[in-house]
């Protein structure tokens, strides 16, 4: 089954997928300034794009190019910055 997510007023939209290795999205960034929160571990792929990210316990945000990925923890909030419309894979684990 295929689930449709959006948030912050629709510009973070995303599709959500199961795979034998759990659960994964991909979806699309529009530019501006996002706070997420995790209920579980995440591992964020940046497809296209970029994304400037503000992780847990760090006080200096890190540029992600696409291509490259970040981990956040889960009960965890990590902020994230797009200049461009920026793609993402985020798997769930």
């Amino acid at each position: 089954m295929i689930t449709e997510n959006q948030y912050f007023d629709g510009n973070v939209k995303s599709l959500g997928y199961q795979t034998t290795e759990g659960k994964s999205t991909v979806g699309v960034i529009n530019p501006g300034e996002y706070t997420f929160g995790t209920a579980q571990k995440e591992i964020m792929h940046v497809i296209e794009g970029e994304l400037t990210a503000l992780l847990p316990g760090s006080t200096e945000w890190t540029s992600v190019k696409a291509g490259h990925s970040f981990e956040i923890a889960a009960n965890a909030s990590f902020k994230v910055k797009a200049t461009v419309q920026t793609a993402y894979l985020c798997q769930y684990r």
